[in-house]
């Protein structure tokens, strides 16, 4: 039950914040957006992703990095979902930011929190 809670939890924080950041920009996140914000767009991205994955594993406390992993294919599973409902409407930039960058950055949270948790 802990190791559902903690990627359910980790995927929130990751989702919840997109959902609030598109909004507050009035940004279609399916639309083409200027490069500054698409850059500032991943950045936020994977600082959420990284947050994600780092409490997901601080829930779960795993002594590996299943909690991350698990996210990852969360986080990925999304943005393939999102692609596969709106074939050929907008633009693919945050879903491919989604399963190229923040995935990965879910799993280098949760690594993160290993990494600490060894050396302290």
């Amino acid at each position: 039950m802990r190791g559902v809670l903690g990627v359910v939890s980790g995927y929130l924080i990751f989702a919840v914040s997109a959902v609030l950041y598109f909004r507050l920009a009035d940004v279609d996140p399916h639309s083409p957006a200027a490069l500054a914000f698409e850059m500032l767009t991943i950045a936020y991205g994977l600082a959420f992703a990284l947050l994600g994955g780092f409490v997901a594993g601080k829930i779960v406390r795993r002594s590996d990095l299943r909690s991350g992993i698990l996210l990852a294919l969360l986080i990925a599973l999304g943005a393939t979902v999102s692609i596969i409902a709106r074939p050929g409407a907008g633009a693919l930039w945050t879903q491919t930011a989604a399963i190229l960058l923040f995935a990965p950055a879910s799993v280098a949270g949760d690594w993160i929190r290993i990494r600490r948790r060894r050396t302290a």
